[in-house]
């Protein structure tokens, strides 16, 4: 089955949709991961959307287990259509999981990745994001975020001026975030950002630790 190109929120009758900037950036993100991630263990993804970028970490890092989810049933129904067609053993079947709400369906987890949610989601989500992955890690496991941000001191890409334009204009709760109200909410949640990476097409990933 040809998947159509989709976007979170979107409806339609296709099992298997298709993210079309995860074939652009899976490549790159996972070079990154390559460096932060535990070498086995447990990778919780938050909105995993599509279902494509799981798909493709698993089959590169084949020691890790992946724990795909999402709020959206259209996406858990993706991703199951295109975890079957993967056929890999280290996915788990997608939880429905709503990163703003107060339980998460999960005991635990060795890393928390979450990619293009922070600014294409309220803040509340943002908030639970970094509350509910503070109660699944161990002190030093890894909470990995990918997606564009403003960044104080540097200079703000037009494109993501305009991304942020178009975001707001979807929904005013949404919107590319400052890098520092992240930061700011992080520690107050228990993490320290580790490390920044400049990433194509001016997006960052960003390591949090938990302290």
């Amino acid at each position: 089955m040809t998947a159509k190109p989709w976007t979170p929120g979107e409806g339609g009758e296709a099992d298997k949709r298709h993210a079309p900037a995860t074939a652009r950036n899976r490549d790159a993100i996972a070079a990154v991961l390559a460096d932060w991630l535990p070498a086995q263990g447990t990778v919780l993804e938050v909105a995993s959307g599509s279902g494509e970028h799981v798909v493709h970490f698993a089959a590169a890092f084949p020691g890790l287990l992946w724990q795909p989810s999402d709020p959206d049933p259209a996406a858990l129904t993706s991703i199951a259509a295109w975890s079957a067609e993967g056929g890999l053993a280290n996915i788990a079947l997608p939880l429905p999981l709503d990163a703003a709400a107060p339980d998460w369906p999960l005991a635990a987890a060795d890393a928390v990745l979450c990619i293009n949610m922070v600014h294409i989601s309220e803040w509340a989500a943002t908030v639970g994001l970094f509350t509910q992955s503070a109660k699944l890690l161990q002190k030093g496991a890894p909470l990995i975020l990918y997606g564009p941000y403003f960044r104080k001191d540097h200079p703000t890409a037009p494109s993501n001026s305009a991304f942020d334009d178009s975001l707001r204009a979807r929904n005013a709760e949404w919107g590319v975030r400052w890098l520092e109200d992240v930061t700011e909410l992080a520690e107050a949640r228990g993490f320290v950002l580790a490390e920044v990476r400049e990433m194509p097409a001016n997006n960052l990933m960003l390591l949090y630790r938990r302290k």
